[in-house]
């Protein structure tokens, strides 16, 4: 199988128009167009981690973290990124990041660390905007249907939790056919009044080409009226962070310890305790303190996340529990997500996880 072909699944559910302006995901060594009969999963790519590729015979490795995150200037072997960028090049192993694109996404990781602590009515914290558009075009009456159906198909009309969203109004169209023209209704060289339907439906702006082709491919006219609106809506689907309601509130330190539990902790750090019992919960996977005052401005008892710096402590005073539960702990789910996407399209696809995926951070 082709490396583009995995990747293709990936970017479905995290496009790399999700990632942030400072990140380096995508492609970080090698070719896409190669072909690979397996795939080794991992958060960090270490020159150890390769080792483990060449090992396993895998063409590809996919990581969280991207290998490349700083300028490079130079490929001298002298610093353990340079070695495992030398160590892939020499041996055919491609290099693919997902990271922030990943994180923003539904069903990224945010979503499946809200998941993994059984959190319910699952929100993304800070959502962004922009990254919307909608879709007007008219359809004579008898294929509203098939074009309304083909259009959330390509992905259109999802809102929040709700799908299949369009709004439609009837009206009558006219048009007046030329010499050269094949018309699906009405004779060339007469105007004709076509009843139509009206059909408005949102999409991702990610989404605009398969939209398009879904349109063309299902409206039965020859020339296709429409248009195509950016929207400054916030994104439901798509944002930093989540937020989720406990199924019954529980005292502060019987949730630390629950917390350390489903995320397989060895420690964790916390805040001056509020005496309060914990019932809503934001978390943030990785370094996600910038997401603080978002949390207590959406009342948040507790608020999960890592790389929390000393004097940040002191910020949520008695408003909210803050709880650093460390960056591995909190993001290492990420490989759960590539293998249920891979194993989805590809269920006889052989896909290793990997054992260099070690934390880098000891606790003693």
């Amino acid at each position: 199988m082709k490396i583009k072909e995995i990747i293709t699944e990936i970017e479905k559910i995290a496009p790399l128009s999700f990632q942030e302006t400072y990140d380096n995901s995508g492609i970080q060594v090698g070719n896409i167009d190669t072909e690979t009969n397996s795939v080794l999963i991992t958060l960090d790519v270490t020159e150890y981690v390769v080792d483990e590729a060449i090992n396993l015979k895998s063409s590809l490795i996919i990581s969280h973290h991207p290998l490349i995150f700083n300028v490079i200037k130079k490929l001298t072997g002298k610093s353990s990124t340079e070695r495992a960028i030398i160590k892939a090049i020499k041996n055919d192993i491609t290099i693919y990041s997902c990271h922030t694109n990943l994180d923003s996404a539904w069903n990224g990781v945010n979503i499946r660390l809200a998941e993994k602590l059984g959190l319910k009515n699952i929100k993304i914290l800070k959502n962004v905007s922009g990254t919307l558009k909608k879709l007007v075009t008219y359809v004579p009456i008898e294929n509203a249907d098939k074009v309304r159906t083909s259009l959330f198909n390509a992905g259109a009309g999802n809102i929040g939790n709700y799908d299949s969203c369009s709004y439609n109004s009837n009206g009558n169209g006219t048009f007046r056919a030329g010499k050269n023209a094949n018309p699906f209704v009405g004779k060339i060289g007469e105007i004709h009044f076509e009843p139509e339907i009206r059909i408005e439906t949102i999409f991702p702006k990610h989404l605009t080409n398969n939209i398009l082709e879904a349109l063309f491919k299902s409206h039965p006219y020859e020339e296709i009226a429409y248009d195509i609106y950016s929207l400054d809506n916030r994104n439901a689907q798509q944002g930093i962070g989540a937020t989720g309601i406990l199924n019954k509130p529980i005292k502060e330190i019987d949730f630390l310890e629950f917390v350390k539990s489903k995320l397989n902790c060895k420690h964790l750090k916390y805040s001056a305790l509020t005496n309060k019992q914990i019932k809503k919960v934001a978390v943030c996977g990785g370094s996600g303190s910038f997401l603080m005052s978002d949390a207590i401005s959406q009342k948040a008892d507790a608020f999960i996340t890592s790389d929390i710096k000393y004097h940040q402590f002191q910020e949520p005073e008695s408003r909210m529990l803050l709880i650093d539960a460390g960056h591995f702990e909190t993001e290492n789910h990420a490989l759960e997500i590539f293998y249920e996407i891979i194993n989805k399209k590809f269920p006889n696809f052989a896909t290793y996880f990997s054992k260099e995926n070690i934390n880098p951070v000891n606790y003693i």
